[in-house]
């Protein structure tokens, strides 16, 4: 994982020299590359905090895949509609882990259940308790 500081890279300024004239890049001055450099980098949108991009390349295929995580405040202003889906995956994540909690509780109130030995339907059973005690015991 690549965890991005806030050191300056001038990698841009550094390969728009290469193209020119060795004199010609010489003679700029240390002023005149910090313009370069910000004329340049007008996009302050590719910083981020986590910078995750790992590559799977199969070999089977004869190309690569590459997967990209990204991690940071959000500076933009967003449209209506990036607003309105913001909020259904935000409702949509909150209902997921809901139900996860949801189910973890009534699992856990299951076992709490079982191991008190209080039986509700006679001759019923999932078996929960009988997996966990030979997992546990």
């Amino acid at each position: 994982m690549t965890v991005k500081k806030s050191e300056p890279n001038y990698t841009h300024v550094k390969q728009l020299l290469r193209k020119m004239e060795p004199e010609v890049a010489a003679s700029f001055s240390y002023k005149q590359r910090k313009a370069l450099q910000k004329a340049i980098n007008t996009r302050g949108w590719n910083n981020h905090k986590i910078d995750f991009r790992p590559t799977l390349a199969l070999p089977f295929l004869p190309w690569s895949f590459y997967f990209v995580f990204l991690g940071g405040l959000n500076r933009r202003t967003l449209s209506s509609t990036e607003r309105v889906s913001a909020a259904i995956m935000f409702i949509i994540a909150l209902l997921i882990c809901g139900l996860i909690l949801l189910g973890t509780l009534f699992v856990l109130l299951y076992l709490l259940k079982s191991w008190l030995g209080i039986d509700i339907f006679s001759n019923e059973s999932l078996g929960l308790w009988d997996q966990f005690k030979a997992l546990f015991w």
